[in-house]
């Protein structure tokens, strides 16, 4: 018995301590890469969800917005709200988001559940910052963003064709609602 508990100890805590390092990391999907010669200053402000994938913090929510702005620390200040028609009640979150490297490189890690983090990733943004393709830590999570209600078309089809040859499982993105 205490040759088991020497063996499963240890390998426990490794396991432990792998899981707090992936969620403390901000990931980012194997084949995605992050926009260089990123402008924090031009992203922040307010975004529109467009697109992403099901899960539970949004579920049955439309009328998502994110918007962004940096606190005097210079992380950045993620404010999330939407509508959830089911329960027929506005919901918001708070987090906060850190870039992984510097700056001028589109990967952050955002946590809206200390000491828990994810990955965002911008992997694709028109030159006005006005559209935005953020990939998440894993091919489940991914966000198409605008600033205004509406995307072109173009813009749709290249994040979705670059989404595809990522490994996104497109067909599965939920179309958000504003109104």
């Amino acid at each position: 018995m205490k040759t088991l508990q020497k063996i499963a100890i240890p390998v426990t805590l490794g396991v432990l301590g792998l899981m707090l390092y992936s969620s403390c990391s901000g990931g980012i999907p194997r084949g995605a890469t992050a926009v260089n010669n990123f402008d924090a200053k031009k992203y922040l402000g307010r975004w529109y969800e467009i697109a992403r994938f099901d899960y539970r913090f949004e579920k049955n929510m439309d009328n998502v917005t994110a918007e962004y702005s940096e606190n005097p620390d210079g992380s950045i200040r993620v404010k999330n709200r939407g509508y959830d028609y089911v329960k027929k009640e506005w919901k918001e979150s708070v987090g906060e988001g850190r870039f992984v490297k510097d700056k001028t490189d589109a990967r952050l890690k955002v946590s809206f559940f200390k000491p828990i983090w994810a990955g965002y990733n911008v992997i694709d943004i028109d030159e006005d910052y006005q559209y935005a393709l953020v990939a998440g830590s894993s091919l489940k999570y991914l966000w198409i963003l605008s600033r205004t209600t509406s995307i072109p078309e173009s813009i749709k089809q290249r994040f979705i064709e670059k989404a595809k040859k990522i490994g996104y499982n497109t067909d599965e993105l939920i179309w958000v609602k504003h109104n």
